[in-house]
């Protein structure tokens, strides 16, 4: 054989090693699968979660909550909560304790199409969006400009072909649509048309929450089938940290739970700004608000489905930005995800969102440093982790399905190391050592366990420099671009069929083209 034929063989051997590993997999045969098992990271000790937990039932029955709307101070009140006279709500720990051990542990989100519900039970893991971003990155120009209802449904699109995107949480706020409440109605429309993945949500007034509940039904085909899978959570920032109720976002949650809406409890208090500048403090004071927005919901409904969103984020103290790439965030997410396991509760953080404008290297070391150590915390709900740039400012296509690569590896640190006899594989390195070939490439063991073990990137670059410079040097970006271009060029398999598409419009004024 010549060194052009070998050369040829070698090429052909590469190009089918790379199509078998580009096949889709059966699920049982699927290295990473959304709802892996975390939890293998202990950042805090048994006693350091007591003392959190503890604190948080003293601040709670000492200094309480303030700025309860008149419905919520009749729940609490009932429930068994006190309103002093300063108008602030203080819980009982009896009482608190009394919550924790009848809330809802079995919480399921469900998508539009049963294919992809997420179970949140004990430590099982999913990423995926979520934000308020108000501006899109333009990787062509490297500029912000302003989001749209089209960017939203983009994303949402996108999200739906993305693996390890595993809901959507919307990311970004459609600044196209002055119209509060036509806002919230759009924003509903332009997720669940893009994906089939559970979508969440929150709502500008609790009058709004209505005429969403009637879009949610038609699209559900009734409101006993929305109920039955409701296939939308509402993210509801309940509380103006610290210690305060936010008045109108509980009027709405009250609101969405009448309607059989699942519930984030979102806290998101700024260490050293609205939260205390120590870590341990910071997770103290979301617990504690969470906890009180625990007994809210169940003093509403007993038993509905909420989770606790202990969002702290740090702050740089010597400018004031926020600093959602640091250590200290993930330092933050990833200690909350552990009290979410103290008292075996569905839970979310935000991680995997990044300080850096552009989807660079600091964006990459960012989101990968806090995506993996939440993970391996056993985090519930990873939101933010994909897509988020500029301290949350700005949301970004292309980052989103490079986010898909990086949330794969990072699934893969989630699902860890097994031991067993066959992955110690004495006999194999026998068999390799004692007459075989002295190497491991190409032994039943090594093909049959490539892709069940292995992650590879979809979009991340191994070629050797030789390889890279004969494929012209793609770029990260452009092929990021690339594949969005294939994906939103094709029609959304989650698009709503024509005559439900016309009854939405009939009902609502929707601004998205047909």
């Amino acid at each position: 054989m010549n060194d052009q034929s070998r050369a040829s063989a070698r090429s052909g051997g590469r190009s089918a090693r790379r199509a078998a590993r580009a096949a889709a997999l059966p699920d049982h045969l699927r290295p990473i699968r959304p709802g892996l098992e975390g939890g293998a990271l202990n950042l805090l000790s048994q006693q350091d979660m007591e003392r959190i937990h503890s604190g948080a039932l003293d601040a709670l029955e000492q200094i309480g909550l303030a700025d309860a709307p008149p419905s919520g101070i009749e729940y609490l009140v009932n429930a068994g909560c006190s309103l002093g006279e300063d108008g602030r709500i203080r819980f009982p720990r009896a009482l608190v304790e009394d919550t924790l051990a009848k809330a809802n542990r079995s919480v399921v989100l469900y998508s539009r199409d049963g294919k992809t519900d997420l179970d949140l039970s004990g430590t099982k893991v999913h990423y995926g969006t979520a934000g308020a971003a108000v501006s899109m990155v333009d990787v062509h120009g490297r500029n912000y400009r302003d989001s749209t209802v089209q960017d939203l449904h983009d994303a949402a699109r996108i999200c739906n072909h993305l693996d390890n995107i595993h809901f959507v949480q919307r990311p970004m706020v459609c600044r196209d649509i002055p119209d509060n409440r036509e806002m919230d109605l759009n924003t509903i429309y332009a997720c669940t048309s893009g994906t089939f993945k559970h979508i969440g949500t929150s709502f500008t007034e609790p009058s709004y929450v209505k005429p969403a509940l009637e879009m949610l039904h038609t699209i559900a085909g009734g409101e006993d089938k929305w109920r039955e899978r409701p296939f939308m959570s509402n993210s509801n920032c309940f509380v103006v940290p610290p210690m305060k109720f936010a008045t109108e976002a509980c009027e709405v949650m009250e609101e969405c739970i009448k309607g059989g809406m699942p519930v984030l409890l979102l806290s998101a208090g700024m260490a050293g700004a609205t939260a205390p500048s120590t870590l341990a403090g910071a997770i103290m004071q979301a617990t504690a608000e969470c906890l009180a927005g625990l007994v809210y919901v169940n003093a509403v409904k007993p038993g509905h489905p909420a989770i606790m969103g202990t969002w702290p984020f740090g702050l740089d103290l010597r400018t004031g930005a926020m600093t959602v790439g640091s250590g200290e965030q993930a330092l933050l997410s990833a200690g909350c995800a552990q009290m979410h396991r103290f008292y075996d509760l569905p839970g979310g953080a935000a991680a995997g969102a990044t300080d850096s404008k552009l989807p660079d290297m600091q964006a990459g070391w960012e989101q990968m440093c806090s995506a993996v150590m939440t993970g391996l915390s056993g985090l519930n709900m990873v939101y933010e982790a994909a897509g988020m740039h500029a301290s949350l400012l700005g949301f970004c296509h292309e980052s989103l399905i490079l986010s898909d690569d990086l949330l794969g590896q990072a699934m893969r640190c989630v699902r860890g190391i097994e031991v067993s006899d066959e992955t110690l594989a004495l006999s194999q390195i026998a068999e390799v050592c004692l007459g075989g070939t002295g190497h491991y490439l190409g032994t039943e063991q090594t093909l049959s366990r490539m892709q069940a073990d292995y992650v590879y990137p979809t979009l991340g670059d191994r070629t050797s420099p030789k390889e890279w410079a004969e494929l012209d040097k793609p770029d990260l970006i452009e092929k990021a671009i690339a594949k969005k271009e294939a994906i939103l060029a094709e029609r959304s398999p989650a698009r709503f069929d024509a005559d439900l598409d016309a009854q939405l419009r009939a009902q609502f004024n929707i601004h998205l083209p047909t």
